[in-house]
Protein backbone atom coordinates (compact mmCIF):
# COMPACT_ATOMS: atom_id res chain seq x y z
CA UNK A 1 0.00 0.00 0.00
CA UNK A 2 1.53 3.77 -1.11
CA UNK A 3 2.07 5.88 1.67
CA UNK A 4 -0.73 8.70 2.18
CA UNK A 5 0.70 11.96 1.36
CA UNK A 6 -1.10 15.04 2.98
CA UNK A 7 -0.51 18.50 1.19
CA UNK A 8 0.48 21.42 3.48
CA UNK A 9 -1.40 24.64 2.51
CA UNK A 10 -1.71 27.73 3.68
CA UNK A 11 -4.40 27.16 6.39
CA UNK A 12 -1.09 25.88 8.40
CA UNK A 13 -0.43 29.55 8.73
CA UNK A 14 -3.20 30.66 11.12
CA UNK A 15 -3.27 27.01 12.48
CA UNK A 16 0.31 28.20 14.02
CA UNK A 17 1.29 32.24 13.73
CA UNK A 18 -0.72 33.18 16.72
CA UNK A 19 -0.80 37.37 17.63
CA UNK A 20 1.53 37.60 20.51
CA UNK A 21 -0.16 37.97 23.93
CA UNK A 22 0.60 42.13 25.06
CA UNK A 23 2.09 40.41 29.01
CA UNK A 24 5.05 39.07 26.84
CA UNK A 25 8.58 39.23 26.79
CA UNK A 26 11.90 38.00 25.08
CA UNK A 27 12.26 35.30 27.21
CA UNK A 28 8.51 34.12 25.66
CA UNK A 29 9.67 33.50 22.37
CA UNK A 30 12.53 31.08 23.12
CA UNK A 31 16.04 31.04 22.86
CA UNK A 32 18.03 29.75 20.18
CA UNK A 33 21.57 29.03 19.55
CA UNK A 34 23.13 28.72 16.09
CA UNK A 35 26.21 26.81 15.85
CA UNK A 36 27.98 27.10 12.52
CA UNK A 37 29.74 28.93 10.34
CA UNK A 38 33.42 27.82 10.11
CA UNK A 39 36.18 30.44 8.15
CA UNK A 40 35.02 29.66 4.63
CA UNK A 41 31.52 29.27 5.31
CA UNK A 42 30.48 32.37 7.43
CA UNK A 43 27.38 33.49 4.96
CA UNK A 44 25.69 30.02 6.28
CA UNK A 45 25.41 30.79 9.61
CA UNK A 46 24.67 34.07 8.81
CA UNK A 47 21.59 33.52 7.29
CA UNK A 48 20.49 30.73 9.41
CA UNK A 49 21.12 33.25 12.34
CA UNK A 50 19.04 36.04 10.30
CA UNK A 51 16.14 34.09 9.50
CA UNK A 52 15.56 32.97 13.27
CA UNK A 53 15.80 36.32 14.81
CA UNK A 54 13.10 37.59 11.72
CA UNK A 55 11.09 34.94 12.29
CA UNK A 56 10.24 36.10 15.98
CA UNK A 57 12.55 34.17 18.31
CA UNK A 58 13.31 36.28 21.00
CA UNK A 59 17.08 35.53 21.92
CA UNK A 60 19.43 34.59 19.71
CA UNK A 61 23.20 33.64 20.44
CA UNK A 62 25.50 32.70 17.56
CA UNK A 63 28.48 30.25 17.72
CA UNK A 64 30.60 30.17 15.28
CA UNK A 65 33.99 30.92 14.14
CA UNK A 66 36.00 34.23 15.48
CA UNK A 67 36.38 35.68 11.91
CA UNK A 68 32.40 35.82 11.63
CA UNK A 69 31.84 38.31 14.20
CA UNK A 70 32.19 41.65 12.29
CA UNK A 71 30.02 40.47 9.91
CA UNK A 72 27.81 38.38 11.98
CA UNK A 73 27.06 42.11 13.61
CA UNK A 74 27.05 43.86 10.47
CA UNK A 75 24.25 41.77 9.08
CA UNK A 76 22.40 41.10 12.56
CA UNK A 77 22.89 43.49 15.72
CA UNK A 78 20.37 41.47 17.30
CA UNK A 79 22.36 38.17 17.59
CA UNK A 80 24.75 37.47 20.89
CA UNK A 81 27.94 36.21 19.09
CA UNK A 82 29.94 32.91 20.85
CA UNK A 83 33.87 32.30 19.75
CA UNK A 84 33.33 28.34 18.90
CA UNK A 85 37.02 28.22 20.44
CA UNK A 86 35.53 29.06 23.46
CA UNK A 87 33.74 26.32 24.23
CA UNK A 88 33.27 26.59 28.00
CA UNK A 89 31.35 30.30 27.40
CA UNK A 90 29.47 28.52 24.94
CA UNK A 91 28.16 25.30 26.77
CA UNK A 92 26.00 27.42 29.24
CA UNK A 93 24.46 28.84 26.38
CA UNK A 94 24.13 25.89 24.47
CA UNK A 95 22.38 24.23 27.81
CA UNK A 96 19.70 26.52 28.12
CA UNK A 97 18.52 27.06 24.58
CA UNK A 98 15.06 25.79 24.20
CA UNK A 99 16.52 25.36 20.64
CA UNK A 100 20.02 24.33 19.22
CA UNK A 101 20.20 24.48 15.18
CA UNK A 102 23.16 23.16 14.33
CA UNK A 103 25.56 22.48 10.72
CA UNK A 104 24.86 25.23 8.63
CA UNK A 105 28.51 26.42 7.46
CA UNK A 106 30.00 23.87 10.26
CA UNK A 107 32.44 22.35 8.30
CA UNK A 108 32.90 18.36 8.69
CA UNK A 109 36.67 18.46 9.44
CA UNK A 110 37.56 16.94 13.65
CA UNK A 111 36.96 20.53 15.05
CA UNK A 112 33.46 20.46 13.44
CA UNK A 113 33.09 17.07 14.30
CA UNK A 114 34.05 18.06 18.01
CA UNK A 115 31.59 20.32 18.01
CA UNK A 116 28.84 18.33 17.39
CA UNK A 117 29.54 15.69 19.58
CA UNK A 118 29.96 17.86 22.45
CA UNK A 119 26.20 19.43 21.57
CA UNK A 120 25.13 15.68 21.13
CA UNK A 121 25.77 15.24 24.67
CA UNK A 122 24.84 18.39 25.84
CA UNK A 123 21.17 17.72 24.52
CA UNK A 124 18.27 17.21 27.00
CA UNK A 125 14.60 16.51 27.11
CA UNK A 126 13.74 20.02 27.09
CA UNK A 127 15.06 21.08 23.98
CA UNK A 128 14.95 20.88 20.28
CA UNK A 129 17.60 19.98 18.18
CA UNK A 130 17.92 21.08 14.25
CA UNK A 131 20.43 18.86 12.54
CA UNK A 132 21.35 20.74 9.19
CA UNK A 133 24.03 20.86 6.15
CA UNK A 134 27.45 19.53 6.93
CA UNK A 135 25.99 18.39 10.74
CA UNK A 136 24.07 15.69 8.74
CA UNK A 137 27.11 14.31 6.55
CA UNK A 138 29.35 14.10 10.00
CA UNK A 139 26.18 12.27 11.56
CA UNK A 140 25.97 10.16 8.65
CA UNK A 141 30.20 9.68 7.92
CA UNK A 142 30.77 8.67 12.20
CA UNK A 143 27.75 6.55 12.07
CA UNK A 144 26.81 8.49 15.37
CA UNK A 145 23.47 8.46 17.01
CA UNK A 146 20.84 10.87 17.47
CA UNK A 147 20.70 12.12 21.39
CA UNK A 148 18.07 10.25 22.82
CA UNK A 149 16.18 12.79 25.00
CA UNK A 150 16.14 16.37 22.95
CA UNK A 151 13.51 16.09 20.04
CA UNK A 152 15.37 15.82 16.73
CA UNK A 153 14.66 17.52 14.00
CA UNK A 154 16.73 16.63 10.24
CA UNK A 155 16.74 19.56 7.52
CA UNK A 156 18.65 17.18 4.82
CA UNK A 157 18.57 17.78 1.05
CA UNK A 158 18.14 15.00 -1.36
CA UNK A 159 22.04 13.69 -0.99
CA UNK A 160 22.29 14.71 2.73
CA UNK A 161 19.58 12.30 3.12
CA UNK A 162 20.88 9.89 0.99
CA UNK A 163 23.80 9.63 3.23
CA UNK A 164 22.15 9.42 6.26
CA UNK A 165 19.70 6.97 5.20
CA UNK A 166 21.07 5.48 2.78
CA UNK A 167 18.30 5.44 0.21
CA UNK A 168 19.85 6.36 -3.52
CA UNK A 169 18.32 9.55 -4.66
CA UNK A 170 16.31 7.82 -7.62
CA UNK A 171 14.80 5.44 -4.90
CA UNK A 172 13.68 7.99 -2.36
CA UNK A 173 10.09 7.56 -2.31
CA UNK A 174 7.37 8.30 0.64
CA UNK A 175 6.94 4.76 1.78
CA UNK A 176 11.10 3.85 1.67
CA UNK A 177 11.83 7.38 3.61
CA UNK A 178 9.05 6.92 6.07
CA UNK A 179 10.42 3.41 7.06
CA UNK A 180 14.24 5.26 7.67
CA UNK A 181 12.55 7.92 9.60
CA UNK A 182 10.46 5.60 11.50
CA UNK A 183 14.17 4.46 12.78
CA UNK A 184 15.31 7.58 13.41
CA UNK A 185 12.28 9.00 15.22
CA UNK A 186 13.28 12.50 14.58
CA UNK A 187 11.02 15.06 12.50
CA UNK A 188 12.38 14.69 8.88
CA UNK A 189 12.22 17.37 6.22
CA UNK A 190 13.87 16.05 2.43
CA UNK A 191 14.14 19.38 0.99
CA UNK A 192 13.68 19.33 -2.85
CA UNK A 193 11.62 21.05 -5.40
CA UNK A 194 8.91 19.51 -3.74
CA UNK A 195 9.49 19.04 -0.23
CA UNK A 196 8.48 16.64 2.25
CA UNK A 197 8.21 16.72 5.89
CA UNK A 198 7.96 13.37 7.70
CA UNK A 199 6.37 14.00 11.05
CA UNK A 200 4.66 11.62 13.31
CA UNK A 201 4.17 8.74 11.14
CA UNK A 202 2.38 11.20 9.06
CA UNK A 203 3.81 12.76 5.43
CA UNK A 204 3.35 16.01 4.31
CA UNK A 205 4.07 17.48 1.35
CA UNK A 206 4.62 21.01 0.32
CA UNK A 207 2.78 22.85 -2.46
CA UNK A 208 5.34 26.17 -3.26
CA UNK A 209 8.25 26.69 -4.47
CA UNK A 210 10.27 28.52 -7.91
CA UNK A 211 13.36 27.61 -9.67
CA UNK A 212 14.13 31.31 -8.27
CA UNK A 213 15.30 29.65 -5.08
CA UNK A 214 17.85 27.69 -6.72
CA UNK A 215 20.74 29.47 -4.89
CA UNK A 216 23.20 28.50 -1.92
CA UNK A 217 21.52 29.80 1.47
CA UNK A 218 18.16 28.32 1.11
CA UNK A 219 19.03 25.66 2.99
CA UNK A 220 20.52 27.72 6.09
CA UNK A 221 17.73 29.79 6.21
CA UNK A 222 14.63 27.12 6.01
CA UNK A 223 17.06 25.91 9.16
CA UNK A 224 16.79 29.20 10.97
CA UNK A 225 13.25 29.58 10.10
CA UNK A 226 12.42 26.38 11.62
CA UNK A 227 14.67 26.85 14.79
CA UNK A 228 12.72 30.15 14.92
CA UNK A 229 9.42 28.70 14.75
CA UNK A 230 9.72 25.63 17.37
CA UNK A 231 11.56 28.49 19.25
CA UNK A 232 8.15 30.39 19.53
CA UNK A 233 4.96 27.71 18.75
CA UNK A 234 3.92 24.87 20.60
CA UNK A 235 3.15 22.39 18.19
CA UNK A 236 6.83 21.50 17.15
CA UNK A 237 5.43 19.55 13.50
CA UNK A 238 3.06 21.76 13.32
CA UNK A 239 5.59 24.87 13.42
CA UNK A 240 8.18 22.58 10.99
CA UNK A 241 5.36 22.67 8.53
CA UNK A 242 4.58 26.09 8.97
CA UNK A 243 7.87 26.99 8.21
CA UNK A 244 8.50 25.27 5.41
CA UNK A 245 5.39 26.77 3.79
CA UNK A 246 6.16 30.08 5.06
CA UNK A 247 10.11 29.88 3.06
CA UNK A 248 8.41 28.70 -0.13
CA UNK A 249 5.27 31.36 -0.38
CA UNK A 250 7.47 34.26 0.43
CA UNK A 251 9.68 33.20 -2.46
CA UNK A 252 6.99 32.59 -4.46
CA UNK A 253 5.75 36.15 -4.09
CA UNK A 254 9.51 37.47 -4.88
CA UNK A 255 9.95 35.54 -7.76
CA UNK A 256 6.73 37.36 -9.16
CA UNK A 257 8.70 40.27 -9.67
CA UNK A 258 12.87 38.82 -9.45
CA UNK A 259 14.19 36.19 -11.70
CA UNK A 260 16.23 35.08 -8.55
CA UNK A 261 14.84 35.09 -4.90
CA UNK A 262 18.04 35.53 -2.68
CA UNK A 263 17.82 33.74 0.87
CA UNK A 264 18.12 36.88 3.01
CA UNK A 265 14.93 38.70 1.25
CA UNK A 266 13.42 35.66 2.76
CA UNK A 267 14.40 36.13 6.06
CA UNK A 268 13.81 40.25 5.92
CA UNK A 269 9.94 39.46 4.25
CA UNK A 270 9.09 37.12 7.28
CA UNK A 271 7.83 39.63 10.10
CA UNK A 272 5.61 41.31 7.82
CA UNK A 273 4.37 37.56 6.08
CA UNK A 274 4.05 36.75 9.53
CA UNK A 275 1.94 39.51 10.54
CA UNK A 276 -0.27 38.79 7.49
CA UNK A 277 -1.03 35.53 8.58
CA UNK A 278 -1.29 35.66 12.10
CA UNK A 279 -4.77 34.51 14.20
CA UNK A 280 -5.83 35.78 17.24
Amino acid sequence: MMAKVTKITKTILTDVIRKRPANSFKGTYGKIALIGGSRNFGGAIIMASLAAVYSGAGLVTTITDPSNQTSLHDWLPEAMFVDWDQFEQAEPIIKAADVVVIGPGLGTDNHAFDILTKVFGLAHKDQKLVIDGSALTLLASNNLSLPKDSTNILTPHQMEWQRVSGIKIADQTPDTNQAAVQKLNAITVVKSHRTQVYADGQIFENTGGTPAQATGGMGDTLAGMVGGFIAQFSDTPKAVLAAVYSHSAIADKLAEKQYVVLPHQISESLPKFMHKHQAE
